[in-house]
């Protein structure tokens, strides 16, 4: 079995499952938003049910329109509140911890081998763990919460294989999105990213949580890494509990075996209004911007800020360009002014603000008008996603939206650092 498939097994208390099978499973956390939480809450109490199956399993976050932005926006983040308080649930607010898919694996609440549930399509990010975690809708979580189960399809899974050493301001952002400008937005359709290779094994959990949150954009189920010494140490501090680690078999059966060359690889920028729309960044040509924006649950950690203050340091940002720094978590945030990395921000005319989705689904903080170009280290490009139908969204990693801050046009760090 493929690494999805044996932890589907463990949790459907099935020797073996196969592709396309329908499977009841148990899941060993659900997670919740303050956009898809009132949903949630609202189906739990439709179903008539009094409590949740475990109230240490499952989680209430508010970080999209937190802080509030408004009265509409206040008053979910209290019912959610007041729910995790009636419930015992643990509620994780913004203001205190973070953007909930960097929180979560910092808190030490996903670990290898889970199965996690999630009302937010980013969840996947957590399969950098090596743990089987996937988006649904609220009212499936509304049962998973009721229940400790969900169904489940066990997809596919198309194994990727990343031979080489990339080139410098090559990061992992560039791997995934030169990955999906490859198969396309629905290549991996509900199916299993697995992903292997040396150039895999050279990442950090930074980078690692970076590809699995963005395989969504392939139209993945699920992004899977392989446990190894890395996640062991990023884990080792931070597991409360027990877990399992599962691997797949060697004579796995996958749906197909895509490899690259990441030597080949240079920085990626996605032009709108789709992830897959990629271009290498020596074929950009002028593109103008107007913002900027280095964060989200896709980059907002900290080797993502180290990135972008070394290539910030020294300098200035565009005087016609918004620079917006915003770290994923408070424990980054922290780690950033400890490092000087805030400091390296201010100076060089960025805005850095507190953790929060803000900007990236067009909440707050960071709207664009029409008419607007914005290069950022977020997940997605659609029309509309950051503000005005008009406006633009260019995707990159942190240390090509610094340079293009600088630059005033998207370009590379080579411009200005030499």
């Amino acid at each position: 079995m493929t690494l999805a498939e044996k932890i589907l097994a463990a949790h459907s208390g099935k020797q073996k499952v196969s592709p396309g099978e329908f499977l009841t499973v148990r899941v060993d956390l659900v997670m919740a938003n303050d956009i898809t939480a009132p949903i949630a809450i609202r189906e739990f109490e439709r179903l008539g049910a009094k409590a949740v199956f475990d109230p240490k399993r499952v989680v209430m976050v508010a970080d999209h329109n937190a802080p509030a932005r408004d009265t509409l926006a206040a008053e979910r983040i209290k019912l959610l509140r007041d729910f995790a308080h009636q419930q015992g649930l643990l509620y994780l607010d913004c203001s205190k911890f973070g953007i909930e898919h960097v929180v979560l694996p910092e808190q030490g609440l996903v670990l290898p081998g889970d199965v996690v549930v999630g009302a937010d399509s980013h969840t996947c990010t957590y399969g950098a763990l090596g743990a089987f975690a996937t988006g649904m809708g609220s009212t499936d979580i509304a049962s998973a919460m009721a229940t400790g189960e969900i169904w489940m399809k066990v997809p596919t899974t198309i194994k990727f294989v990343y031979h080489g050493k990339p080139g410098r301001w090559v990061t992992a952002k560039d791997f995934i999105l030169y990955t999906i400008g490859d198969i396309g937005v629905d290549g991996a359709l509900y199916a299993a990213m697995e992903f292997h290779g040396e150039a895999i094994a050279g990442l950090s959990m930074d980078g690692r949580f970076t590809m699995a949150n963005m395989a969504i954009e392939a139209g993945a189920k699920v992004g899977l890494f392989l446990v190894d010494s890395k996640t062991a140490e990023y884990i080792k501090s931070r597991a409360r509990r027990p877990y399992q680690v599962y691997e797949p078999d060697a004579d796995s059966q996958y749906e197909e075996v895509i490899e690259y060359d990441v030597s080949a690889i240079e920085p990626q920028v996605a032009f709108p209004h789709l992830p897959s729309n990629t271009k290498g960044i020596s074929k950009v040509g002028e593109v103008r911007i107007d913002q900027a924006v280095i964060g989200s649950c896709t980059n907002g950690r900290l080797e993502d800020l180290r990135l972008a203050a070394q290539v910030l340091k020294g300098r200035k940002v565009h005087p016609e360009v918004r620079c917006l720094v915003i770290p994923g978590s408070q424990e980054v945030y922290l780690q950033a002014l400890r490092e000087g990395l805030v400091e390296a921000f201010i100076q060089a005319g960025a805005t850095v603000t507190m953790p929060t989705c803000g900007p990236c689904g067009g909440l707050h903080l960071g709207i664009l008008a029409a008419g607007e170009r914005c290069i950022a280290t977020t997940n997605r490009n659609f029309v509309g996603r950051m503000g005005s139908t008009k406006s633009e969204v260019y995707l990159a990693n942190p240390a090509i939206a610094a340079a293009s801050a600088i630059l005033g046009r998207i370009g590379g760090p080579e411009e200005v650092r030499g």
